[in-house]
């Protein structure tokens, strides 16, 4: 893919294709600057990019002198595939081809990924799978708990028979195929935390009852350089303290990317 030459608008919402499947994206600038880092976006299962939490983590990247583009993956927004038949492996997939469009994009001086629950999983996966393409990963809330419930037959509140996997289940109150299951039981995230040296940041918080703290605390352990902010008495979205949640984003990012002052125009 060759690199794209043209500086974006200050906002701009398109599709990419990955193997027949668009996916829809949008990308966000911040104001004054030539040559920036930017942070792939993703949102968790039935989620998309314009949700609370996820455009306000968007507005501080921006806000901090990073591009954000936002990714809405496979079954999910306005992207393309139906929700019963997405699962993490599609969805990584997805996020390898959104890497390489970001890859293409000459203003873009080094890559983050940002995810928010099995965003967050994903991210985690994508870096582990490519590690040299991203410079930082922020996980929130993120859904490392699936792998684990896959396996032992209960993934978030819906219970099943781990040695006989059903056709269909219901999943985050929608019907999904049992293919979901399969796939979330090939996930190996430990080697992929292992397989990432970058700086990494999780935040979750401490009243969340879709993934437990627990899981964050393990993978926090597990990283060669992470940080856990833990959002005192939050929820999964983080409906009680999110201007916490942006200000952790702002301050990690902050502490790891090139300042913007380097990349600012001469002219």
């Amino acid at each position: 893919m060759q690199a794209q030459s043209r500086l974006p608008d200050l906002c701009r919402e398109f599709y990419i294709n990955d193997g027949g499947i668009k996916l829809h994206l949008k990308l966000d600038m911040p104001a004054g600057l030539n040559k920036c880092p930017l942070a792939i976006v993703l949102h968790g299962i039935t989620g998309h990019m314009e949700e609370r939490h996820i455009a306000a983590v968007s507005r501080g990247l921006n806000d901090s002198g990073v591009a954000s583009l936002r990714a809405e993956l496979y079954g999910h927004g306005q992207s393309g595939g139906d929700f019963s038949e997405h699962d993490v492996l599609k969805w990584l997939n997805n996020v390898m081809a959104v890497t390489d469009y970001a890859k293409s994009l000459d203003f873009v001086t080094e890559l983050y990924i940002c995810g928010h629950s099995q965003g967050g999983l994903t991210a985690i996966l994508a870096a582990g799978k490519r590690p040299d393409d991203y410079g930082a990963v922020i996980a929130l809330s993120p859904a490392l708990c699936i792998t684990d419930g896959a396996r032992r037959g209960k993934l978030l509140r819906t219970s099943f028979d781990p040695g006989n996997i059903p056709d269909t289940l219901e999943l985050a109150g929608r019907r999904i195929s049992g293919d979901y299951v399969r796939a979330a039981r090939r996930l190996d995230q430990d080697t992929a935390i292992r397989s990432f040296k970058g700086p990494v940041l999780i935040v979750h918080g401490s009243a969340d009852r879709t993934v437990p703290l627990e899981y964050s605390r393990a993978a926090a352990g597990k990283f060669s350089d992470a940080e856990l902010k833990i959002i005192e008495g939050d929820t999964h979205c983080y409906d009680n303290h999110l201007n916490e949640v942006v200000a952790a984003v702002k301050a990690f990012i902050t502490s790891v990317c090139i300042p913007p002052s380097r990349s600012r125009s001469s002219g």
